[in-house]
């Protein structure tokens, strides 16, 4: 992004990220982190239901359409919603690292209007690791992965471990997510912001 904030640019001494060896296989559907995100979760009747695939390297793909319930101004999206989705793809990208982590900061850019019905194709990556701070960048696309851009964002997650979403979340909810005997699915729900 042109505009981009001196937060979101990475340090001189930045790392390339580098792929887990279990990170999912290029082409890999990651499915929902948490049954009840609003951005993934099948859980959400008005959620975004986003699909998420694993990409090469330190990539994602994903596409959600734009519903009725998610509209802002007559028949377009609300600009808080398409915020959503590339912060959820933007999130995805750590379970390609095999870490937890949360949104630090997410700038984004409005580029064209997003219709009803309108399929968004999502393409996010990770540009570099400093420490616990995670650079990322991701774009979304009208008409097909190769169409008009809509919306992009570049963002900052910082890791962080299991005990950031124990002690601020609300205790049900984290109970049961700690209780799933799946530890994959255990694991995931704690994956992107809270």
């Amino acid at each position: 992004m042109s505009g981009t904030s001196a937060a979101l640019t990475p340090p001189a001494d930045a790392v390339e990220p580098v792929r887990h060896p279990d990170a999912p296989a290029p082409g890999e559907l990651l499915g929902a982190h948490y049954e009840h995100c609003f951005g993934c979760g099948g859980g959400q009747p008005h959620g975004l239901h986003l699909m998420a695939r694993a990409g090469e390297g330190v990539s994602v793909t994903a596409e959600f359409t734009v519903q009725p319930a998610h509209q802002g101004a007559p028949g377009l999206a609300h600009g808080g919603v398409l915020a959503t989705a590339l912060d959820e793809t933007l999130g995805s990208l750590n379970w390609l690292l095999r870490t937890i982590a949360v949104t630090g900061r997410l700038e984004t850019d409005f580029v064209r209007p997003v219709p009803v019905d309108t399929v968004l194709h999502l393409d996010a990556r990770i540009t570099a690791v400093h420490g616990r701070k995670i650079y990322s960048t991701a774009t979304g696309r009208i008409g097909g992965p190769d169409g008009p851009v809509a919306v992009r964002a570049d963002a900052l997650f910082i890791e962080v471990k299991v005990d950031h979403f124990i002690h601020n979340g609300r205790p049900a909810e984290i109970q049961a997510a700690m209780s799933d005997p799946d530890q994959v699915r255990r694991a995931r729900a704690f994956e992107v912001n809270p």
